[in-house]
């Protein structure tokens, strides 16, 4: 098995924090900028008179990027290093991100969306490889709940900057350029810290997906559940009835519900000998919470309540998921899984909206919440299947 090598991390058992910080911080300092810079594109674009169609088809190429970005990643890292990769992916996205003020044509807007996105899922997929490289066995899920809630609280403060600085002229630009230049510091402070990649992995990048597939599955349906539950669940509680402001509310405590419990799901997940259990009572959980939602919809308390659950269940997926993969692989493979991780997501990212908007059209209101279930659904299939024949590699 291929193995990653780096600075001097210590005890296997100890927590070596300046490489976690360094890798936690910067992509966290990445997550500031994409939930700034998300609204206010698309406001921009609105202004400027594009049609809501084409400004969907122009955020589309988030996911595309990073379906484009995840096999090249581990190659990159390999030839030229975690650090330096990371580092030139932070230029990259930082100047794409002051790009888009400078773009006055429209078509403009989709290579620099390739860039931008491209050069943060890179940045994604190795600083979750460095985070899973570098924390001990023993503490994992505690590291990675820390990383998720960090990055939860970074993707929180972008929008509450937009709403601060509006989207009139270049300052919203260089808040979120600057913000994500802050993490090219502590990336090269800790630059021989990071693990390197002695060699190339083992199989086809697409082996990855189907090589511990309970974590693949898991980042699929945490993808295609967040993405297509936040951007039409305003839609599904508007149609039930629910005032604008009391939905807004609900998502904000399924917000809450993801940042609070990935720490406590993380350190439940480390006392456990094989995590694939907890990952299905997760999904279990998040089926029985999708069929809920017709029923309490009129309950804003009960609602919220679940919500708040739910919300830390369906991060959990990606958190519990993530730990699970650094557990059975390490070195180039563990990095080349990762991609393939980030690479799931993405294609949730795509899958999702289309699904759950297509069984709102056909099964009415109440399609929101079974095309959820359907997903969660799928992934108790697997989860079974896993547990009953299947050996994932330990």
């Amino acid at each position: 098995m291929s193995q990653a090598t780096g600075g001097n991390m210590g005890h296997p058992e100890e927590i070596h924090w300046p490489s976690l910080i360094a890798a936690i911080s910067a992509i966290s300092a990445v997550g500031i900028a994409i939930g700034l810079g998300l609204p206010l594109l698309s406001i921009i674009l609105e202004k400027r008179g594009i049609s809501s169609t084409l400004i969907g088809l122009n955020s589309a190429m988030a996911g595309v990027a990073a379906m484009i970005a995840a096999p090249i990643t581990t190659r990159l890292a390999h030839d030229f290093g975690v650090a330096r990769t990371m580092l030139w992916a932070v230029v990259i996205s930082a100047v794409s991100a002051l790009g888009f003020y400078y773009a006055d044509a429209f078509w403009m807007w989709f290579p620099l969306r390739l860039a931008f996105h491209g050069a943060t899922t890179t940045l994604f997929i190795l600083s979750e490889f460095w985070i899973n490289a570098a924390a001990p066995p023993r503490r994992r899920g505690l590291v990675l709940g820390i990383y998720a809630t960090v990055l939860a609280v970074g993707f929180a403060i972008g929008p509450l900057i937009f709403s601060a600085i509006g989207s009139e002229g270049i300052l919203p630009f260089i808040i979120g350029a600057c913000a994500i230049l802050v993490a090219f510091v502590p990336i090269y402070i800790a630059r021989d810290e990071s693990p390197v990649l002695e060699e190339k992995p083992q199989k086809h990048f697409l082996r990855y997906v189907y090589l511990v597939p309970t974590a693949t599955a898991a980042v699929f349906v945490f993808g295609a559940v967040e993405a297509g539950g936040l951007s039409l669940f305003p839609v599904y509680a508007n149609r039930s009835g629910l005032p604008e402001a009391n939905a807004a509310l609900l998502l904000t405590v399924m917000g809450i519900g993801n940042m609070v419990f990935q720490i406590p799901f993380g350190m439940i997940s480390d006392r456990l000998k094989d995590r694939r259990p907890m990952l299905f009572l997760m999904a279990i959980a998040g089926l029985m919470g999708a069929l809920a939602l017709p029923f309490l919809i009129h309950h804003w308390w009960l609602m919220a309540g679940l919500l708040l659950v739910w919300g830390g269940c369906v991060s959990g997926l990606y958190t519990v998921g993530l730990a699970h993969l650094g557990s059975r692989l390490t070195g180039s493979d563990l990095a080349a899984a990762n991609a393939a991780f980030v690479f799931c997501y993405a294609v949730g990212t795509v899958a999702g909206p289309q699904a759950i908007g297509a069984a709102i059209d056909i099964s009415g209101n109440d399609g929101f919440a079974w095309a959820l279930a359907g997903f969660f659904g799928l992934y108790v299939l697997i989860s079974i299947c896993r547990l009953l024949f299947g050996r994932e590699r330990a």
